[in-house]
């Protein structure tokens, strides 16, 4: 198979997935990720032969995103503040929001020797992300999957920084250490959200990391608050990304909680995604 004949099959199989806007950002994925072809290779080179598995593997490509799978999944991927991080069905897909979160938190904390916890790591991807980007940061980060902390330990290494995996359950955290930041971007969509989300969403990524319920809402902000609270140095900084329903209620919680500075901050959408608070 030829590189343009993959590229024509592609732009077929995709027709009635996406916009063409959204299958070309596919096919450019698909290329790199899979073939090592960058946007110049494609261009310039589509007269060359794809290696003998590329007819099968593109066309359970297809099929798989025809099912409305993510692409991050089938190509076992996902780019997030410009590295690559492996995901699986055990963690969420790296969004471009968090990444606003982990901008803010560089921008505000430029000293060095930071204590840092992430809350709910998945991934590892903001956590990781922070240990790279902060002077000397010691980072430590939790979560309650045996199996994304494994995703998490990959990334870690693969990305050569040294973050600390501990298994723990948000709801009820152990006793605390001291740290200088906490973040966290819990479990914040209500059940009752579900039916209006995408279906390479609400069918494929984890629930257990996405929802919860509508009378309980700020679950995990109920327990991550007092944590924080105790866990934080004096004049130490916590971060979370929020339903944008609720942006109130959780300033509400962090005040109660001994908070101060509290902030409520928009991402790029305008919508208010973030709360910042200072102990």
């Amino acid at each position: 198979m030829k590189l343009k004949e993959a590229i024509e099959q592609l732009k077929n199989g995709l027709a009635g997935v996406a916009e063409p806007q959204e299958v070309q950002a596919m096919m450019r994925v698909i290329f790199e990720d899979v073939f090592n072809y960058d946007q110049v290779d494609v261009a310039l080179r589509q007269e060359s032969e794809l290696p003998d598995f590329a007819p099968e593997c593109i066309a359970d490509i297809i099929a798989r995103l025809q099912r409305h799978e993510p692409l991050q999944y089938i190509v076992g991927k996902a780019r997030f503040h410009g590295h690559q991080f492996k995901v699986t069905p055990a963690v969420l897909i790296p969004r471009p929001e968090t990444e606003q979160l982990v901008d803010l938190i560089i921008d505000e904390n430029p000293g060095s020797d930071l204590r840092v916890l992430d809350m709910g790591t998945g991934s590892g991807c903001i956590a990781i992300s922070l240990a790279r980007a902060l002077k000397f940061a010691q980072v430590d980060a939790l979560d309650i999957s045996r199996d994304a902390l494994a995703v998490a330990r990959e990334n870690a290494a693969a990305l050569k920084v040294k973050v600390r995996l501990f298994e723990s359950d948000m709801l009820s955290p152990q006793p605390p250490a001291t740290y200088d930041i906490i973040v966290s971007n819990p479990p914040y969509v209500c059940w009752s959200e579900r039916d209006a989300m995408d279906s390479n969403v609400k069918d494929y990524e984890p629930g257990q990391a996405l929802f919860v319920p509508d009378n309980d809402p700020l679950m995990f902000y109920k327990a991550i608050a007092p944590y924080a609270a105790q866990s934080l140095a004096r004049g130490g900084s916590l971060y979370l990304e929020i339903n944008q329903r609720f942006g109130n209620e959780v300033k509400r919680l962090l005040e109660q909680n001994g908070f101060g500075e509290v902030r409520i901050i928009d991402d790029s959408y305008g919508k208010p995604r973030f709360v910042a608070a200072k102990l």
